[in-house]
């Protein structure tokens, strides 16, 4: 018996053609299943903005409004706007921060003010998105311009 099965040429040719059939059957699959991943939004994140108004200011004490939207530009509520100092500074103490209303929109007092021999500066705009939302603020926002009048 044990001849029979050292003479049996067959098994050698139909296990690669089973493989390849195999291998094309499981990637067809992962496709199919892939493609029904993708539309599922659940695990999907979106990018916040925020949009100051002004974006140029001078250096004193002034009212800013932010608007925080999301990639679609809708509004989105409870996230937080933090502005920091960057190359112009921002007199008093703690960071400066609100958390938007139900229109995605924030106010914020600042004294901007800029260093000695300085003509211009910049303020960091940061968001905070709310907590346990998909949003994230991963790329950087735009920042508000400090320039002597």
């Amino acid at each position: 018996m044990l001849d029979t099965f050292r003479s049996d040429t067959r098994a050698i040719e139909g296990l690669p053609v089973r493989l390849v059939v195999a291998l094309v059957v499981g990637v067809a699959s992962m496709s199919v299943m892939l493609n029904m991943l993708s539309g599922v939004q659940g695990l999907a994140t979106s990018e916040l903005d925020v949009k100051p108004t002004p974006d140029v200011v001078t250096p004193g004490e002034q009212d800013l409004t932010f608007v925080v939207v999301d990639h679609e530009g809708n509004p989105v509520e409870g996230a937080t706007v933090i502005v920091k100092s960057g190359t112009a500074d921002i007199d008093g103490t703690g960071v400066p921060r609100a958390k938007t209303d139900d229109g995605g929109t924030a106010t914020l007092s600042l004294d901007a003010e800029l260093g000695s021999n300085r003509e211009d500066g910049t303020l960091v705009v940061d968001v905070k998105p709310p907590a346990g939302s998909s949003f994230v603020d991963r790329r950087e926002n735009t920042n508000i311009w400090v320039v002597k009048a």
